[in-house]
């Protein structure tokens, strides 16, 4: 089976590991504080306050925002469930924009239909590796004075007109096992605000700046060395990994050509996309489970991501903090979505197998 995802970690992981192990401190320490300098220099960010997980960077961001109960987040409806979760632990109300189906990010359109007079934050999700429409975006934050917070959970290294997501507000990556870059679990949120930094690393420390210092009611959000030293090898091999999605991207576009009706990812002009994951849209009336079966049987991995817009269930409906509004693009992508194998391990012929799996179900 060609798996749609795998993890595979390279010896200078262990050594990294046993290195950290040996020398004692194994809880956050000068292998984190190395881990946030080299991925603010790769996001091209000021700072970089690293955090236990992808979920926590959401939360965190959202809370050194101080916004007051029902102040008012707009995001996406096609994400996963962890950026709706976090904008509620956080205490706010969410209202969803649509999205648009050439990049699957907010429609800056559908954002200015949503705005209220009590919107503080516009919340952007860059899915399967690439960028939202930030020039857009940030000019309706500018205008409305609404703080940015990026989800960026999927798309490390990712860039629009040369600025990498996560420097346009407050960025938050993941690095859960499956992501590009990896250490388990764990999250990064990146700011060119020293103050907003400040406060970050003060809230993931219990709220204490120094020991028994309280400034604020913090939590534990701390990432550990062991965890920082997993993904530090990664980062030097970073590059050769994104040349592998790329060119495995495109392949796949050049084998699915003209397949009727199948609707194929593309990278928009400006902007450089890291192919977390190569999504297609299926015909108009195709059994994507299946399809999904179909692929299965043909020994090709796939996944679905993400079958239904995020409030779309009963736990979200009849909240008052969750407003859910009309979102027929995203209904529709949700529905038609499948992501097909992309990642640096494909071997050799795997592009075919692959593209002969997908053109034998929907050209039969």
């Amino acid at each position: 089976m060609i798996p749609v995802s795998t993890v595979r970690l390279d010896p200078e992981v262990a050594e990294r590991v046993s290195e950290v192990l040996r020398s004692g401190i194994i809880a956050q320490g000068p292998v984190v504080a190395e881990f946030e300098r080299r991925f603010a220099e790769l996001v091209g960010a000021q700072h970089a306050v690293a955090v236990n997980n992808g979920t926590t960077a959401l939360v965190a961001a959202i809370r050194v925002l101080d916004l007051k109960p029902g102040d008012e987040v707009i995001t996406s409806p096609f994400t996963f469930v962890a950026t709706l979760n976090a904008v509620l632990q956080a205490g706010a109300t969410v209202r969803f924009g649509d999205i648009r189906r050439d990049d699957f990010g907010l429609d800056p359109a559908s954002v200015l239909a949503q705005l209220t007079d009590r919107t503080k934050v516009l919340l952007p999700v860059h899915l399967y590796g690439q960028a939202a429409d930030m020039p857009s975006l940030t000019a309706i934050a500018q205008e409305h004075d609404l703080a940015v917070v990026e989800d960026a959970a999927q798309a490390h290294g990712a860039t629009i007109d040369g600025r990498g997501v996560g420097t346009f507000g407050l960025g938050c990556f993941s690095f859960y096992a499956t992501k590009n870059l990896t250490t388990g679990e764990g999250g990064m949120i990146t700011t060119n605000d020293a103050t907003l930094a400040e406060e970050l690393r003060v809230l993931r420390n219990q709220g204490m700046r120094a020991r028994y210092e309280y400034l604020m009611a913090g939590n534990n959000y701390r990432m550990t060395d062991v965890q920082a030293a997993i993904v530090l090898p990664q980062l030097d091999a970073y590059g050769r990994q994104l040349d592998a999605r790329r060119r495995n991207a495109a392949g796949l576009t050049e084998r699915l050509a003209g397949i009727p009706g199948l609707t194929l990812p593309a990278q928009k002009p400006g902007r450089a996309h890291v192919w977390h994951q190569y999504t297609v849209l299926l015909p108009d009336g195709v059994d994507r489970d299946g399809f999904v079966a179909g692929l299965a049987a043909a020994g090709v991995g796939s996944g679905v991501y993400y079958p239904r817009p995020v409030y779309d269930y009963d736990t979200y409906r009849d909240r008052d903090d969750v407003i859910i509004s009309p979102t027929p693009v995203a209904d529709d992508v949700a529905a038609r979505c499948v992501s097909l194998p992309v990642h640096q391990h494909l071997e050799p012929g795997d592009l075919d197998t692959i593209a002969a799996a997908v053109r034998a179900e929907l050209e039969a």
